[in-house]
């Protein structure tokens, strides 16, 4: 039986074999593009050369964004993984979301997805990298919340470990034999690149959305001092840094090799003006696995990094690239969030969401328009260190360290780094501010862990 599963997962996944699906799916239109969604993991603001990124080399990444457009002030949906992957899939702040702190919570059947709105729009769906809303049996497992294809890490702890012995496949597990008896051969985000190009030329002919949730460049924290797992340091082999520094940058470049190489599948197949990319990350920065965030600047000046509610724990890059619809070196400093994206490829897929999300289509922004509509807030919460909450409305953004703290004042126009506390002088904005945040936040009891990774062979 191990046998047989190694040889069909080397058919499915090497070799690309069509078992995606036998259905015959109207195809794409001119003005409904494929969609493919890439999410880095932990990728700070100023980690890219198009963020002012000056010794880590982005050179794919960076032509995305002079081909397309660049945000200057996009959110994720929280500070740390689970939640923020929930806000994207779901179109939900953590204030309401069904996941708001990284203690795995499974997704419902009441959560509608990014793969819901694809599925019912007639388009191939698929999710390849990292999961984090829901373990295996649940009902958060991706081929039940819209994704026909999937393979990957479904708990967040698992996906620390780029030289898994298995990943999951369609609810069963996956031996890599290149990890089996304590080798290091396969690497992960690798088989995650093969899964994603061969999906690609398999649905040439047929619309799809592909979410590409990689887990570059997140460390490997039971590594100890350098966490950062990467086969090669190539041309950053010789360079005079620390160890866990040379290995987060091959490892940002090899993310950046990667994109390179789904933007040439799409021109080889001939879709590559029918295609809608985003890319973007899901919270700021970490200093895990050895690294220092201010070794490369990776906050990209901004305050905080992961796990903090400053603009550096939640500010990431967001590139979006259309052929023919997105005029090329665009930039816009129009906020944006992660609950805004599902709202945003309803339109672009002309669907109508079935749901109440928080979020505002930026679909216009895309095509050159003025926005249609603007957020009165933008809001976010954070448990993992008590509850920590913030908020943003036109310049004005209000933390709170801590349930009954002084909440903190800045003006992001002025002062995106945040140096300034100016809710000593401006009362009437603190209170209108924490009224926001108070009405922003539905009741949540935080849940226990019951995600233990399991294995099923």
């Amino acid at each position: 039986m191990r046998l047989y599963r190694l040889v069909i997962l080397w058919l499915v996944v090497w070799a690309g074999l069509d078992v995606v699906t036998g259905e015959t799916n109207p195809r794409r239109t001119a003005t409904t593009p494929n969609v493919i969604l890439i999410v880095a993991d932990d990728l700070g603001y100023g980690e890219l050369g198009c963020y002012g990124q000056k010794q880590i080399l982005t050179p794919n990444l960076d032509r995305l964004a002079a081909e397309g457009i660049r945000f200057t002030q996009a959110y994720a949906g929280n500070t740390v993984c689970a939640p923020s992957r929930c806000s994207l899939m779901t179109g939900l702040h953590s204030g309401h979301g069904r996941i708001r702190s990284n203690v795995q919570v499974p997704l419902t059947p009441e959560d509608f997805t990014l793969g819901d709105l694809a599925k019912r729009s007639g388009y191939q769906t698929a999710v390849f990298g990292k999961w984090a809303m829901g373990w295996e049996g649940s009902t958060g497992e991706p081929n039940r919340r819209g994704f026909g294809e999937w393979f990957g890490y479904l708990d967040q702890n698992h996906a620390h470990d780029y030289y898994p012995s298995f990943l999951w496949r369609n609810g069963q597990t996956w031996l890599l034999p290149g990890n089996q008896g304590g080798q290091r051969r396969d690497y992960a985000p690798d088989w995650f690149e093969r899964a994603a190009t061969n999906f690609i030329r398999i649905n040439e002919d047929r619309p799809f959305l592909l979410y590409f949730p990689t887990i570059i460049p997140h460390a490997n924290n039971e590594m100890g001092t350098n966490g950062m797992e990467v086969p090669t340091l190539g041309i950053y082999r010789d360079r005079p840094w620390p160890g866990p520094e040379k290995a987060k940058a091959a490892m940002i470049s090899r993310l950046d090799a990667t994109v390179g190489r789904l933007m040439e599948q799409l021109k080889a197949r001939k879709i590559d003006e029918d295609t809608l990319i985003l890319f973007t990350s899901d919270n700021g920065p970490h200093q895990e696995g050895g690294v220092d965030p201010a070794f490369f600047q990776s906050s990209g000046g901004l305050r905080g990094i992961k796990r903090d509610l400053y603009e550096g724990g939640i500010r990431v890059p967001l590139i979006a690239r259309w052929p023919g619809k997105i005029r090329p070196g665009t930039t816009s400093d129009l906020p944006v969030a992660f609950w805004d994206i599902l709202p945003t490829l309803a339109e672009v897929l002309q669907t109508n969401l079935p749901v109440k999300t928080d979020g505002i289509s930026f679909a216009t922004t895309l095509r050159g328009k003025p926005p249609t509509a603007a957020h009165e807030y933008f809001y976010w919460e954070f448990h993992e260190k008590g509850y920590q909450r913030a908020i943003r409305s036109g310049e004005w953004k209000a933390v709170r360290l801590a349930e009954g703290a002084s909440i903190e004042l800045y003006n992001l126009v002025n002062d995106p780094a945040e140096k300034n506390d100016l809710a000593a002088g401006h009362p009437e904005v603190v209170a209108r501010l924490e009224k926001l945040m108070n009405d922003a936040a539905l009741p949540w009891t935080p849940p226990e862990e019951k995600s233990p990774l399991r294995r099923k062979n």
